[in-house]
């Protein structure tokens, strides 16, 4: 097999950029450095492959990649990506799906203990020196146990989430999605409902859902004056699903208890987001798959994907485009 030219725009572990090394050239250059962001398109030309994440890649880009075969995202969520443009070139992309599922389920369900029982917020209590007696009711949290949790989304993770919820916490589950699925639970457990259904109804919503022009915005001033008072909103997912300025008045205006957020619309948060310092918010910096042993399996599933890929095998994980226009 000819050895093919491969630009990685994303730091990989150093084993599993020398399996790269040893089937083919490789040119490291990651486009989000501004000392490192001019070898990157002077790569792209010859690029053959790529593989790394969270840069936009668009139309404009890929004609300056003519001959490029291949895209392995170290990534679920594929939104970064002008799909209609890869479909168009006949490129394949690749992506790493269920081997985040289960850390980034912990990290939501950590998200609703943490909001409901204001752990960061008691913590920092303990740590400024400001338990001094026995906390009073201002400081109480809410039981978790027992309540209902809407999923809106109900794929990998969703199930994820739902069985940590109704097995571990006895928590009534209802769950939104556009086709018809299994529970995946044991009967009554769970059940499908309508979105407006699901918001009325529950304790805690977890957004759970791709980014698509469809889903964009789809949590907006509406669907806040639906949620039940003191509702707690968890967002896993992308940042431009929810419409932050109405998120923060349903904050203010107490409609709901508060805000799990490891996702944002604009990443890293902005200095002057008030969401960065919002009492009523727990903010993360989209980390639902930051552990050691999770971020080493995307890097390896990545990996696979794309030496696959420019071998002429079938990669363990292609991403289904949508069919090229005309």
């Amino acid at each position: 097999m000819s050895r093919k030219k491969v630009l990685v725009y994303r730091q990989l572990p150093p084993e599993q950029l020398e399996r790269i090394r040893r089937e083919h050239e490789v040119v490291e250059a990651n486009p989000r450095l501004p000392e490192q962001r001019r070898a990157f398109f002077d790569a792209l030309p010859e690029a053959q492959g790529m593989i790394g994440s969270s840069y936009p890649v668009d139309a404009a880009m890929l004609a300056q990649a003519p001959r490029l075969e291949v895209i392995s995202s170290i990534s679920v969520g594929v939104d970064k990506f002008e799909l209609d443009a890869l479909a168009r070139r006949g490129i394949v992309l690749c992506h790493t799906p269920g081997v985040l599922t289960e850390t980034v389920a912990d990290l939501l369900f950590a998200l609703i203990l943490g909001t409901s029982r204001r752990l960061v917020e008691l913590a920092c209590h303990v740590r400024d020196g400001r338990w001094t007696e026995s906390v009073g009711d201002d400081l109480f949290g809410w039981d978790v146990h027992g309540k209902t949790l809407g999923i809106v989304g109900y794929g990998r993770i969703g199930h994820a989430l739902a069985r940590r919820a109704a097995l571990g916490f006895g928590m009534p589950v209802l769950y939104h999605t556009r086709r018809p699925v299994d529970s995946g639970l044991p009967e009554g457990a769970a059940r499908a409902a309508a979105l407006d259904e699901l918001l009325a109804r529950s304790d805690f919503v977890a957004l759970v859902l791709p980014l698509t022009p469809q889903t964009q915005g789809l949590i907006g001033p509406r669907e806040f004056a639906l949620m039940k008072p003191g509702a707690i909103l968890v967002n896993g997912a992308r940042g431009p699903i929810v419409q932050e300025e109405a998120l923060l008045r349903a904050l203010d205006g107490g409609r709901l208890r508060a805000a799990g957020l490891d996702v944002f619309d604009v990443e890293p948060l902005p200095p002057d987001s008030p969401l960065r310092t919002h009492p009523k918010v727990l903010p993360l910096p989209h980390v639902g798959s930051a552990t050691h042993e999770t971020r080493l399996a995307m890097s390896v599933l990545a990996v696979d994907n794309l030496l696959a890929a420019l071998g002429g095998g079938r990669p363990p994980a292609v991403y289904r485009l949508p069919p090229a226009a005309g």
